[in-house]
């Protein structure tokens, strides 16, 4: 609980949503007020300040964008966070170029929803996407993010990129790793320096081996001339190891000495050289598991996971999908000199409802082809893969299984209802009563029914 502070407004035509909002941030301190459309909202900020408006963008009378403009003019020191449904959000980017201070998706979910009101009352902004300087768009835009998970992504990028510290990227194949480890570069002091990548799983032993450390002349078959390795092209630079869980026992003792000591022999050689190398590492695997299985050595994966970046999936932060959608529909629109402006609404949900099992990559992949193939301005359900689409099919369910749910429905019902009165149909102590969040909590009385008794 947060002490007494914060004027907010609650811009909403939906009356459970606004009186939900609005009762939660009152129990974390918040002084809050609500309006039911545009102009009430305009006309109760003409006559008293708040510090942060939350407004929705679909208002009975005119929109959030309209209700965005005339605070900028008008209200330049009020933060403006807008609320937006899929269809609108590629709208509310826009308008943060214009002066919102944020945007939430609907449903809303409260961590987000008290995270940006602090952000906005402490003067913070939460970027989008960390600052990638010298990279091309593609890359900036991969690291797009707003979910809190990203966000906290970032200050880890951040705070670890000015240091020489080893830093090991988890996460599954697909996320970003690759952009991550150039962030760190991109960001720290040895950016004019090479940045090198190698990725240990495409080679053999042998090979990867002399890839690292290079070779001299006659060392194997094949080795006709001396060879430069990655660690001494990447001298006073920074070298990215991806998938470092497939490197042999041998050549994991290899670069334990190199992280050590920062020396190496170039394979087939006596000779030591010595070299100024930042080492980032990756793995799409448990690492932690492949230590207690003896697969990879415990003294290795201490000193390699000073610092650990993760990177997480896209299924678990759907609401940064239509930001990059969105980011990525503009790169290739212009790209291949097509006018696709937008995407629809129900196109969007299946995006965000479509599971991802190729994270970012796959959904670049999904939105070139769907470019390429719209016939219009606006991208369709007829423009995404037979696997997108198939989310939003219907469910082959018997009807055994719907005569189950149906009858499971009921007692849920009465359970919500019955801890709805007994603690005064105070929405958020009746969600932790029921161990559910106060989204879920919404829109299970939204399905049931259920609304507040008005007094």
């Amino acid at each position: 609980m947060i002490a007494q502070t914060g004027s907010l407004l609650i811009v909403d035509d939906d009356g459970d949503i606004r009186e939900s909002m609005a009762e939660y941030l009152r129990d974390r301190g918040f002084r809050t007020e609500t309006s039911d459309c545009c102009g009430d909202a305009i006309t109760r900020l003409g006559e008293r300040s708040f510090e942060v408006v939350v407004c929705d963008v679909n208002l009975p009378d005119r929109d959030g964008f309209h209700f965005l403009e005339w605070a900028t003019r008008n209200a330049p020191t009020t933060a403006v966070i807008l609320l937006t449904g899929y269809g609108s959000i590629e709208s509310a980017v826009d308008a943060m170029r214009t002066g919102a201070f944020d945007y939430l998706t609907k449903p809303v979910i409260d961590d987000e929803l008290d995270g940006s009101i602090r952000r906005a009352l402490s003067g913070v902004s939460a970027p989008p996407t960390v600052d990638l300087a010298g990279r091309d768009s593609q890359e900036k835009r991969a690291l797009l993010g707003r979910d809190p998970r990203m966000q906290q992504l970032f200050e880890l990028i951040e705070a670890v990129a000015p240091t020489r510290t080893t830093a090991l990227i988890l996460g599954e194949s697909g996320t970003g790793k690759t952009l991550t480890a150039r962030a760190v570069h991109d960001l720290s002091d040895r950016r004019g320096r090479p940045f090198v990548e190698v990725s240990c799983g495409a080679l053999s032993e042998t090979l990867l081996e002399s890839e690292l450390f290079g070779h001299v002349t006659g060392a194997f078959t094949g080795a006709t001339g001396d060879r430069a390795g990655r660690f001494r092209q990447a001298d006073g630079g920074t070298l990215f190891l991806d998938e470092i869980a497939t490197a042999s026992p041998a050549l994991q003792v290899r670069l334990l000495r190199v992280l050590q000591e920062q020396r190496f022999e170039p394979v087939g050689s006596t000779r030591t050289e010595q070299v100024d190398v930042r080492l980032i590492v990756a793995s799409n695997q448990d690492l932690e598991s492949l230590v207690r299985e003896g697969s990879f050595r415990e003294d290795l994966y201490y000193r390699i996971n000073v610092i650990t970046l993760m990177q997480p999936p896209l299924r678990e932060r759907v609401s940064d999908i239509p930001l990059l959608v969105a980011a990525y529909r503009q790169q290739f629109s212009e790209e291949t000199k097509r006018l696709v402006t937008g995407v629809d609404e129900r196109a969007m949900r299946l995006l965000c409802h479509y599971d991802w099992p190729g994270n970012v990559r796959e959904l670049v992949n999904v939105v070139e082809r769907a470019v390429v193939l719209c016939p219009g301005e606006r991208i369709g359900c007829d423009d995404l893969p037979e696997a997108v689409r198939r989310v939003g099919s219907a469910d082959p369910t018997t009807g055994a299984s719907n005569r189950l749910k149906s009858a499971l429905a009921e007692p849920e019902r009465r359970l919500i209802l019955d801890t709805l009165e007994a603690h005064g149909w105070n929405r958020q102590r009746t969600a932790g009563a029921l161990g559910i969040n106060r989204t879920t909590l919404y829109k299970k009385m939204k399905r049931f029914g259920i609304a507040v008794p008005q007094h």
